[in-house]
């Protein structure tokens, strides 16, 4: 599945993934923005690996900030913004 978000004032925000039994799998975040330290891509895909599906955007933005490693600086995306693009994935799934 495939979702993307263009952030407000930001960048656009790609999320790949497939639902393997109602659970977020095989998550890549990608896109135009810019992430600091280069481990925080990493640690946000697999934050939410195994998420439920029936988690709501509130939720699935906190799953990302709190996988953030500290100090962490994000350009042009936000924890919220991904929410968006998962949500719209799993939408365009459903649709």
């Amino acid at each position: 599945m495939h979702g993307e978000y263009k952030m407000p004032g930001g960048k656009l925000v790609v999320i790949d993934l497939d639902v393997r039994e109602d659970h977020l799998a095989h998550v890549q975040l990608s896109g135009d923005f810019f992430l600091e330290p280069d481990q925080a891509l990493q640690a946000i895909n697999r934050a939410l690996e195994g998420r439920s599906i029936e988690l709501d955007d509130d939720a699935l933005a906190d799953v990302v900030r709190d996988a953030l490693p500290p100090g962490t600086v994000m350009y042009g995306i936000s924890p919220e913004a991904i929410a968006v693009a998962v949500r719209r994935a799993l939408l365009a799934e459903a649709s």
